[in-house]
């Protein structure tokens, strides 16, 4: 199945401008096709002023620049790869000298390949706002991060939102895994994919990472995408997962 990749990247902007106006500490701006989020997590990730179009408008991109690194968090200006040498000036200019990148990938549906344990899918449950504080503890867990360092990411009526689904694994009395789906613009975001480590290399990163997919598909998802870490690459590729660009990510030394 051909990939819309433009189509597919507005879908992961727009998921993670949702996520920026639905978390309760969050702020969100646009400036025609730029956009700028701010979570309040402590993390460059998470915090961004970017653009997902081939050549972004740097005046509206440097605003919203300048809006971003007023919050005093680590954040980072975003752009696809074909348009970072445009953009290195002005990420200097804010303090951003350090260009990374960050793959993208995407999975159409007649692609994926959804294949787990039974027994695995059976400990997944998807959950609403009444589990947050139990969902961010599962995270943190996962993530290897300090108490406290997501905040109220998950908080207020995120995972009540009606585009968005968080997933919980439980094992004996346990939370052992998350996941975190965002439905929109013909795609699924696909986030928050964390196992804690005394589980790992069992299969329930894969398991979670199916049932996310499965479900957005089920709801007319056309195709998911998702940033992967190094480490989860080689298993998101084994489920139909495919580098289609690589983005530009520009953050403080």
């Amino acid at each position: 199945m051909p990939i819309n990749v433009d189509m597919i990247c507005n879908a992961w902007s727009h998921a993670f401008y949702r996520v920026c106006e639905a978390t309760p500490d969050g702020w969100c701006a646009k400036r025609g096709e730029v956009r700028a989020g701010v979570t309040r997590v402590p993390t460059s990730s998470l915090n961004v002023a970017w653009s997902m179009a081939p050549d972004p408008d740097l005046a509206a991109l440097d605003e919203l620049a300048t809006r971003v690194s007023e919050f005093g968090v680590p954040w980072s200006i975003i752009v696809r790869g074909s348009a970072g040498g445009a953009v290195a000036d002005l990420a200097a200019r804010h303090g951003l000298t350090t260009r990374g990148e960050r793959p993208f990938m995407v999975c159409p549906a007649d692609d994926a390949v959804l294949r787990a344990d039974d027994s695995r899918q059976a400990l997944i449950r998807p959950v609403g706002a009444q589990s947050a504080d139990s969902y961010t503890a599962a995270l943190t867990t996962g993530f290897e991060v300090p108490d406290g360092f997501f905040g109220s990411l998950m908080g207020g009526g995120v995972l009540d939102a009606p585009d968005m689904t968080g997933y919980l694994a439980e094992e004996a009395g346990e939370l052992v895994a998350t996941g975190f789906g965002i439905r929109g613009g013909g795609g699924l975001a696909v986030f928050n994919i964390a196992v804690v480590p005394p589980v790992r290399g069992r299969g329930l990163g894969r398991a979670m990472t199916a049932r996310v997919v499965a479900d957005g598909f089920a709801a007319g998802a056309e195709a998911a995408y998702l940033n992967p870490s190094a480490a989860a690459q080689p298993l998101y590729e084994s489920m139909g997962f495919r580098v289609v660009e690589s983005w530009a990510v520009f953050t403080a030394s």
